[in-house]
């Protein structure tokens, strides 16, 4: 076989009027050779011929497997068919053969219009958060991209849940000013799984007057918007930073995204602050009414002071003990109420397992206690309470009883 230089050189001279036997005896080539070179249209390559292998005899099967279940793994797929070689070259062969047999998914190109839509998704900063017990953790971040002007927002919450969840969406939503009309998510446990949202979400989304819409399985494309910039976050935001509390995390977050927003996208080829208040116009207004969001119960609060949310008790004030109470919390803050009247209200704590009291319920309830255990008086006497033994006998008809004493003592 010749190389390349020669067959490019042999059809040039040809060209130029050189003759065929020339060229063969000036190159030192075969007649045929010269021939074969001024007869291909590409140049030549080494083309190994097609043999059998280990794997050809498995082959067959292997198709057969594939075309029912295209994602069945190399390892099974060897099991199945009894192969008993090499598994890395059983591998080789699988990798080789899978992308025929696997049905073809094409995604088009989405147009987000002004108002229509907002990707919601959570992403986990590469960095474990301080709590306030000293221990660390990796809490989720909730971000929510406008598709059309690509603007960002997003704030730290403590759990996956779908009333922290719900929590953070309408805290984004506030300072957005507006409601998208549609809320694009994944299959987020939170927000539901199947056909069915979680509990509370469509009360929120119908509060709203929004849809909340959870895309199928396989269609990463259509959250493509909100998924790309969290890989952005790790690459512009997260090196070289240091945070003391979850708090620190947003504020230093939404610092670095008002940035971020004044930035040219290069697929819009605008700024997302430019673009917004196109956006915003075509959205829908906020609710007038608030929706129902937050941790929300109604108990009766025991002899122990303290009522819980998520995994953490906070103190009551014990002079309600044995009444109902209002307790309703949100990212922020846990508050208590007895018939309105506030009677706790603490900073929410993020770890896990923790107790919250104030020293004001402490030292209420140790006076309350002091005063239980004071030795109660014995009710004074009272001479109105004492009743005549006459009354006695007229109630049970005793009084036509003729009484006569002898001068022996006897009643006769």
């Amino acid at each position: 076989m010749i190389t390349v230089e020669d067959w490019a050189l042999v059809r040039r001279l040809v060209a130029d009027g050189v003759s065929r036997r020339q060229v063969a005896r000036d190159l030192g080539l075969g007649r045929a050779t010269v021939d074969r070179a001024l007869a291909s249209d590409r140049p030549p390559r080494y083309e190994r011929p097609a043999v059998a292998t280990a794997f050809t005899p498995f082959e067959p099967l292997v198709r057969q497997l594939l075309t029912v279940t295209p994602t069945m793994p190399a390892t099974v797929l060897a099991e199945r068919v009894g192969w008993e070689g090499s598994i890395t070259w059983f591998r080789d062969n699988v990798r080789r053969v899978r992308p025929q047999l696997v049905p073809v998914d094409p995604c088009d190109r989405l147009t987000w219009l002004p108002g229509d839509a907002a990707q919601c998704d959570l992403w986990f900063p590469p960095k474990r958060i301080p709590l306030e017990d000293g221990t660390t953790a990796l809490l989720p971040a909730l971000v929510i991209t406008c598709a059309h002007s690509r603007f960002m927002l997003a704030v730290m919450i403590p759990t996956r849940t779908t009333t922290d969840l719900l929590l953070g969406m309408w805290e984004l939503l506030t300072q957005l000013g507006a409601v998208p009309r549609r809320l694009i998510w994944d299959n987020e446990s939170g927000i539901g799984r199947g056909k069915r949202h979680a509990e509370g979400v469509g009360a929120f989304a119908g509060t709203l007057a929004t849809t909340l819409q959870r895309l199928k399985a396989y269609d990463p494309e259509s959250k493509g918007v909100v998924e790309r910039r969290n890989g952005f976050f790790e690459t512009s935001f997260m090196p070289g930073r240091d945070f003391t509390s979850p708090a620190d995390f947003t504020a230093q977050f939404t610092t670095w995204l008002a940035t971020a927003n004044a930035r040219v996208v290069r697929t819009t080829k605008a700024k997302p602050v430019d673009l917004l208040t196109r956006d915003k116009a075509a959205m829908l207004p906020l609710p007038p009414v608030a929706p129902a969001v937050g941790w929300v119960n109604r108990v009766r609060l025991g002899r122990d002071y303290y009522v819980r949310v998520d995994s953490c008790d906070y103190s009551v004030d014990p002079a309600v003990i044995g009444a109902f109470v209002d307790v309703t919390a949100d990212l922020n803050r846990v508050q208590v109420h007895h018939q309105g009247r506030l009677v706790a209200s603490h900073a929410r704590v993020w770890a896990r397992g923790m107790t919250v009291t104030d020293p004001a319920h402490v030292a209420a309830a140790k006076v309350l206690r002091e005063q239980f255990q004071q030795p109660r008086p014995a009710p004074a006497p009272n001479d109105a309470l004492v009743r005549d033994l006459a009354e006695y006998d007229h109630a049970f008809g005793l009084t036509d009883l003729v009484e006569d004493t002898t001068t022996d003592g006897e009643v006769a």
